[in-house]
């Protein structure tokens, strides 16, 4: 006998299949990534991240502005540093005039309620292009983490909301949280990339910033893509070290690690759709052979259905606007 059971009838209509949708996306699960140079009137295309841009200051007001017209309420901001200011120590990250302190402070001050996570690492500062300082071709830990949180707390005094160390130093998070505690910016969250991989989707990323390593690779530091529950360990280590949010990265390739680091952990998770995400998309719609939007918003749901709440994404814009005409 054929069941009675028939679960297309709660797929007969759009108005039942979302009445019963499991999972929904607003402009509130988004935060955008931003890149941002010296200079004046600069809005630079990123040959390898179609319709993405670097901007100076002056063009990053608008862009704020827009921004917060569509819904989002939150930016993750990185700088490309000139040449000429990189060294081994990462000594320009420090500088309280350093063109990430005065981004912190034109974004707050154009649209305070928007909030600032500011990138902390040592990559876009340093000579050698690695996320650590460099000694005989080592890269220091401890060394690196007192850096890493003096120029988290340069970030504090410049008026970031949450700090979004990417290093994957070993204890990192508890010296951020303390240099924090200990001059008084209790406030300031810490959003930590606890599962960051060795991953080959950062290329267009690197061109963005120039921020490729100059030897080796970063499969000291990063993680080993073969694993999952290494990204548990993180997480728990970063949690009793005081970090408030966790963050995923990349995102598509990473979904059951996504899953995972949420059920375990029930913490704020984000995940970051990266670069290489972002423009293997826009190659495939370009030649056609993708729809652009739908596989874009399908990708966004992917992250929720996993377990993301937060989604750092290129597209944010994009979805924003889909979402609003919704």
């Amino acid at each position: 006998m054929y069941p009675y059971q028939r679960n297309r009838r709660l797929r007969n209509s759009h108005a039942i299949r979302s009445l019963i949708r499991e999972n929904t996306l607003t402009v509130d699960d988004l935060m955008m990534p931003l890149f941002i140079v010296e200079g004046e009137n600069q809005k630079l295309e990123i040959s390898s991240m179609p319709g993405y841009y670097r901007y100076s200051l002056d063009m990053l007001e608008e862009e704020i502005k827009e921004a917060y017209a569509l819904g989002i309420k939150a930016v993750n901001i990185y700088t490309k540093v000139p040449d000429e200011l990189k060294d081994n120590h990462g000594t320009e990250a420090l500088n309280p005039e350093g063109l990430m302190q005065r981004a912190i402070r034109l974004i707050k001050k154009v649209q305070p309620e928007i909030l600032v996570f500011s990138d902390v690492a040592l990559d876009p500062f340093s000579s050698n292009g690695h996320d650590g300082v460099v000694e005989n071709g080592e890269i220091l830990n401890d060394e690196t983490v007192d850096i890493l949180a003096k120029m988290a707390l340069s970030h504090a005094e410049a008026g970031a909301d949450f700090i979004a160390p990417s290093d994957m130093m070993d204890g990192r998070i508890l010296a951020i949280r303390e240099i924090l505690e200990e001059n008084g910016f209790h406030h300031v969250g810490i959003m930590s990339y606890s599962a960051k991989y060795a991953s080959s989707f950062y290329g267009p990323f690197r061109d963005a910033l120039d921020s490729a390593p100059g030897f080796g690779d970063k499969k000291t530091y990063q993680m080993d893509f073969a694993n999952s529950d290494e990204a548990l360990a993180e997480a728990e280590l970063d949690i009793l070290e005081g970090a408030d949010i966790l963050m995923v990265k990349p995102g598509m390739p990473y979904l059951d690690v996504l899953a995972k680091v949420k059920d375990h952990t029930k913490m704020p998770v984000a995940v970051y759709q990266v670069s290489g995400e972002y423009a293997m998309l826009k190659a495939a719609a370009e030649k056609g052979w993708l729809d652009h939007d739908k596989c874009m918003m399908e990708s966004m749901m992917a992250f929720k259905r996993a377990g993301a709440d937060i989604i750092n994404t290129y597209f944010a814009k994009e979805v924003a606007r889909i979402l609003k005409q919704a």
